[in-house]
């Protein structure tokens, strides 16, 4: 294959790297904005308390202090909205219980914001805080999601009657239970999805801004796409026209979908901006983050499988209940649910029947965090395909073999309604196997045994859902220098969108690499955007990118062969430079765009729709090492073979999967959200929550093995979320493993902790 040595296929390296190693990036905490005060958010000790704020007048005489708002205050503005209601059993829409800027009356959280200070100085702030006076007293916590359901359970909304937030439920009942009825094996399995935090490098900040000449605001912040934030600000919060709210977001150090989401803090800088009549900033702080950004996960799921006589899956059950927090948080139902959608995975399952209960508990909201549902479903689909295993005595690859969808069933419609375009599961399997040696573990576990070490083996072949119907418009400028600006509503957390759009862009139209500039995050540039998120940016955006460098390639082209007098069809563009072919007459870039006589004939503006979802799918194999005397696992073997279509950027491509491994094995083996039975967050600092280090990760091998996607036009299917999906259910399928060859062990929930693994042993050595 001819790759050119920018466009599509090239390892290009990423443009933008540049600058931030020069210490010249520009995030948020960055924007300095003139005679700017400072917030901070005075939060609830209590995880459930009523309360009432008696004075705040000590507050604002002490020093440097200008305003305090509280939940009285604020009660003209919107709720932060929760966008995705639940159709119930009954056909009813589920009532939302939605997060207030400010809390009145009471507290649900450990966390929940009670005021909000404003001062010279943040430390100014803090310090008035603990002057505010108040009166209160706690009501019973509930932050147990196992119980949350139960008769009896202290209610985090009285009026409710109950802690449930929503009934969901897919599938044909009655034709499930025909196969159960029937089955010749079952396997049942409880597998519990702990909580997370996205702890990127960056935490949240906010600048707002109030120009009262023209009764419009300017925020700044690090988001995943600022047009939802404006929408959101301007239409549930402060009820306005969008085009009264500006919103910029620079830099951002990693947003992985929590970041998605528009938080009280925004609105609480602007309309303290607006009383104040000068900007203001809140930064948070890393315990803030733990304490007030959405987590991710936390679900318990009762599941089970029925065989027929040749091992081939005849019926699925799943029961979930899924850990909504205290508020339904703004896509936070929609998780549960798409667990549900991608419930059957890469297997070819007659008969469904998934149930899901939303549950509210006195913790923080839960939302979208890397693959939002389609982690969890893998997780569970991938540790039932290995217990399964275990229970009917098969190969969990031969298992797997007998009931992946067949090359020759695509397109393939699931239970849950998903319509696979391509796949070719078994090739990627077997790849990977060859990979990782598969045949020959039995030689590394006895070698291991010498060592004292017991050795495991697990694997994951997953698919997940992106790239979800909808477009992005991609604007091309042709500017008077020659450079070409794109101007698109996606926006770069790191995955390096300006190197991979000059890609596409510097193959279509011919320019150098370095003299495309890539403009995103900033509503006052382009109308509307769709963001970040669901790995759609380069899949979606990516085609309107192409073909609006199609149409000014043509353009370019037109304008040159009027100018130099020849046809449109004869001139070539080539290094920034359009010429007519076989000679030496040529114009610049530079001198086209002077020669237009219409701004229109130097812009370019595609808007492509995608009909269908995009499908990336993969296997993960992965082996440990387990030391029995102090329950520590190391991953010593990990190999992956992914199908992601068409890829744009190797370079660019193993970064994302680098990243996801290190997430979805951090979730396995060491990260973990815990409560005290009282609802206080115990792991609110990195002393107290665990993310994977450097030294406790492999080297590992990657290799793709790619079914271009026939619902993308390019052919592309999406990678961001993928390593994350496929690398949880593979590493505790290898720990598992491992506990069941030298103990019995049949099963572990994470995360596989080295103190919780030791525990295991310790527990089936004494019968």
């Amino acid at each position: 294959m001819n790759v050119p040595k920018f466009g599509i296929g090239a390892s290009a390296l990423r443009k933008e790297d540049f600058k931030l190693v020069r210490g010249e990036g520009s995030y948020t905490d960055d924007v300095q904005v003139e005679n700017a005060l400072h917030g901070f958010v005075w939060r609830s000790s209590h995880a459930h308390a009523w309360f009432k704020i008696v004075s705040t007048e000590a507050a604002l005489a002490s020093p440097g202090v200008h305003l305090v708002l509280t939940g009285e205050d604020v009660g003209h503005l919107g709720a932060m909205p929760s966008k995705e209601q639940v159709t119930q059993p009954d056909g009813t829409l589920n009532v939302k219980r939605e997060a207030p800027v400010l809390c009145s009356g009471v507290a649900r959280h450990v966390g929940d914001a009670l005021a909000f200070i404003v001062a010279d100085t943040r430390e100014q702030a803090e310090d008035a805080a603990e002057l505010i006076e108040i009166e209160g007293d706690g009501i019973g916590a509930h932050v147990d999601l196992a119980t949350a359901l139960d008769e009896g359970a202290s209610l985090v909304w009285e009026e409710l009657g109950s802690n449930q937030a929503f009934h969901y439920r897919i599938g044909d009942r009655q034709a499930t239970d025909g196969a159960f009825a029937t089955a010749a094996h079952t396997t049942e399995l409880r597998v519990v999805n702990n909580r997370v935090i996205s702890h990127y490098l960056e935490p949240r900040a906010a600048v707002g801004a109030y120009d009262a000449e023209a009764d419009s605001f300017t925020l700044h912040t690090p988001s995943q796409g600022v047009h939802s934030q404006r929408s959101i600000l301007a239409k549930d919060v402060f009820r306005i026209d969008p085009e009264k709210i500006r919103v910029i977001t620079g830099d951002v150090g990693g947003g992985f979908g929590t970041k998605m989401f528009t938080y009280r803090e925004y609105a609480l800088v602007l309309e303290a901006s607006r009383r104040l009549g000068r900007p203001v900033r809140w930064v948070s702080s890393r315990t803030e983050h733990a304490l007030a950004d959405t987590h991710g996960r936390d679900s318990i799921m009762d599941a089970s499988l029925a065989f027929d006589a040749d091992y081939r899956i005849t019926g699925m059950r799943v029961d979930m209940v899924a850990n909504m927090g205290a508020y339904l948080s703004q896509y936070g139902p929609m998780i549960p649910t798409m667990a549900a959608l991608m419930a059957t995975g890469v297997y070819d399952i007659p008969n469904l029947d998934y149930e899901i209960k939303g549950a509210y508990t006195n913790t923080t909201p839960v939302d979208a965090y890397r693959g939002a549902g389609r982690p969890e479903a893998a997780y569970l689909i991938e540790r039932l395909m290995d217990s399964s295993a275990r229970d009917l005595g098969v190969s969990p690859v031969e298992l797997r073999r007998i009931n992946f969808i067949k090359p020759e069933q695509f397109p393939y419609r699931t239970q849950s309604d998903c319509l696979y375009d391509v796949g070719e599961f078994d090739g990627h399997l077997q790849q990977a196997l060859e990979m990782s040696g598969y045949g020959s573990f039995q030689e590394r576990y006895d070698e291991a045994a010498s060592r004292g070490k017991v050795r495991g083996v697990g694997l994951s072949t997953y698919v997940e859902i992106c790239a979800f119907p909808g477009s992005e418009p991609a604007h091309l400028h042709l500017n008077l220098d020659g450079t070409i600006t794109l101007f698109i509503g996606t926006q770069t957390n790191g995955q390096g969108h300006a190197t991979a759009y000059s890609q596409l862009i510097a193959e279509k139209i011919g320019i150098d690499f370095d003299k495309i500039i890539v403009r995103q995050g900033d509503t006052a540039e382009l109308s509307r955007g769709g963001g970040t998120g669901g790995s759609r940016s380069i899949p979606i955006g990516g085609v309107s990118v192409v073909r609006a460098g199609e149409d000014l390639a043509e353009k370019i082209k037109r304008i040159a062969g009027d100018e130099l007098e020849s046809a449109t069809d004869d001139i070539e563009l080539v290094g920034g430079m359009a010429r007519i072919a076989g000679t030496d007459r040529m114009m610049s870039f530079a001198d086209v765009a002077r020669a237009a006589k219409d701004p229109a004939d130097i812009i370019a503006i595609a808007d492509v729709k995608q009909d269908e979802a995009t499908f990336p799918n993969g296997t993960h194999v992965v082996e440990v090492e387990v030391d029995p005397e102090t329950g520590m696992t190391d991953i010593v073997n990990y190999q992956i073979v992914d199908d992601f279509g068409v890829i744009v950027n190797p370079v660019l491509l193993m970064g994302q999967i680098h990243g996801g491994v290190a997430q979805g094995a951090g979730q396995a083996l060491v990260e973990g959200v815990q409560y005290s039975e009282e609802g206080q967050l115990l792991t609110a600092t990195f002393m107290d929550y665990a993310v994977p280090r450097a030294g406790d990760l492999p080297f590992f091998k990657f290799e793709t093995r790619n079914v271009p996607s026939v619902a993308n036009a390019l052919g592309i299917k999406g990678a961001g979320e993928a390593a994350t999906i496929g690398s949880t259910p593979a590493v505790m399928n290898a720990v598992i493993d491992a506990l069941h060859r030298g103990y019995g062990i049949k099963t572990l929930d994470m995360p596989a902790t080295p103190g919780k693994v030791w525990e295991a042993i310790e527990a089936a050595k004494a019968g």
